[in-house]
């Protein structure tokens, strides 16, 4: 049975960083969508049931796994001018149904898989447009950064999808980031589960409290900070675990800023990691500084906006008195 922390959040990121870059989409492009039933099995993609355009299958799988695809299309295309996870126009694979009791989602390099959860902690994994979001990101530093996947660029790794997630979710439902509730894969847990969301961004710590599944065990702050072995049985140095720490610091400076997200402090995350420059071993110091970096090309050096991710750095204890 997967923990709190597994579920909903596994990948198998590919390493090698990719070469393309973001472009604004040509007016009237769109994503290319398709969604294979795996039927079961683990044979991937599966039978074809629903491609680009075509009408609902009435699979709720299948079609929230259309739904989910696209909304995460629009996000990067109507944000941030990139036009899919490459930048330049790639297919949206995606399989449902995958494996028996399957408790998870995950990108595996090349496509989104879905499982439809055991029924018993975990619902299916399609319902979660944050998930959606959170796993095509992974293609989306795939292609960009190539954080590796490991200890503190890995933990940024998972920070960043987080980050993506939860502004696909903004997105789509038109919220500022004060309205917000800042949780990822709310609703995925049954009701046999003591906790309200696999992460909150806003509050590490306090996603779930479970006599099966255990408590939440993000911190919150480098105060807190798991220093764990560099193995798959430690969280890969706490990849998952960690990812706590810059996810609180994302939401403090979307919400210092204020607005929609997308607008404001998702605009520095994403010119952080797209511009070039940020290494793959990236820990969170170097990814603080290209965000200011990046709020201070947009903003100014005095702006406010620079201000606010300065102060939710701080605060998380990545950065040290004036930054």
């Amino acid at each position: 049975m997967p923990d709190g922390r597994a579920a909903a959040a596994g990948t198998t990121p590919s390493t090698a960083p990719g070469a393309a870059t973001s472009a604004v989409p040509e007016a009237g492009l769109g994503p290319r969508r398709s969604i294979h039933d795996a039927a079961g099995g683990t044979a991937l993609p599966g039978r074809l049931v629903r491609a680009e355009g075509a009408d609902p299958t009435g699979d709720p799988s299948a079609d929230e796994a259309y739904d989910g695809l696209g909304a995460t299309w629009e996000l990067y295309a109507r944000a941030f001018g990139r036009d899919s996870l490459d930048g330049a126009g790639m297919e949206l694979v995606s399989s449902v149904h995958y494996g028996q009791d399957f408790a998870n989602a995950y990108w595996d390099g090349e496509q989104m898989v879905f499982g439809d959860g055991d029924g018993v902690y975990f619902t299916s994994f399609t319902g979660a447009v944050d998930v959606i979001g959170h796993e095509l990101t992974h293609g989306v530093v795939q292609h960009t950064a190539g954080l590796i996947y490991l200890a503190q660029p890995g933990a940024l790794h998972e920070s960043i999808a987080d980050c993506f997630g939860a502004m696909t979710a903004q997105h789509q439902r038109s919220q500022r980031a004060e309205e917000a509730d800042w949780l990822i894969g709310a609703g995925l847990f049954t009701d046999a589960v003591q906790g309200v969301a696999l992460r909150s961004m806003k509050a590490p710590g306090t996603a779930y409290d479970d006599p099966v599944l255990g408590k939440d065990p993000q911190p919150d702050s480098m105060a807190h900070y798991a220093d764990l072995p560099h193995d798959a049985e430690n969280d890969n140095g706490g990849v998952y675990i960690n990812s706590g720490i810059p996810n609180r610091a994302f939401y403090l400076a979307a919400t210092g800023i204020g607005g929609r997200t997308e607008e404001g402090a998702g605009l520095l995350w994403y010119d952080a990691l797209t511009r070039g420059g940020l290494p793959r071993d990236a820990d969170f110091a170097t990814f603080a500084a290209a965000t200011l970096a990046a709020a201070e090309a947009r903003h100014g050096a005095d702006s406010a906006e620079r201000a606010a991710v300065a102060e939710a750095w701080r605060t998380v204890g990545v950065l040290e008195g004036e930054a």
